[in-house]
């Protein structure tokens, strides 16, 4: 089954989520700011995507640039950020099997469809 960690008021989470409906795909979804993530899953999360945990970071967020910008942080503690501030995680995070991408544009998750 698909996953899809999905903010409702994000354009971009929201197109992804019609095209998921569109290919009518079977799919789960989690809103994590309902449900934050904990430091251990978002690990999980970013080892499928094979990315460093900063490229997981909306840097534009306020509370970034305000709190953290010029701060240097090791992976673990950017991901235990993350877990506390979950507006910081980009979105959405589509995740099919041993395979994951961020959906921007959202037209990438037809790569692991």
């Amino acid at each position: 089954m698909i996953v899809i960690y999905h903010n409702p008021r994000c354009r971009k989470s929201r197109e992804t989520l019609e095209i998921l409906e569109t290919k009518k795909a079977d799919y789960k979804v989690i809103k994590y700011l309902d449900v934050p993530l904990s430091a251990e899953k978002l690990s999980k999360i970013i080892k499928i995507l094979k990315i460093k945990p900063d490229e997981l970071i909306r840097k534009n967020e306020k509370i970034w640039k305000e709190n953290f910008k010029d701060l240097d942080f090791s992976d673990e503690e950017l991901i235990e950020v993350m877990a506390k501030y979950p507006q910081l995680i980009e979105r959405p995070i589509v995740i099919n099997g041993d395979k994951a991408v961020i959906g921007r544009p959202p037209q990438r998750i037809l790569d692991i469809l």
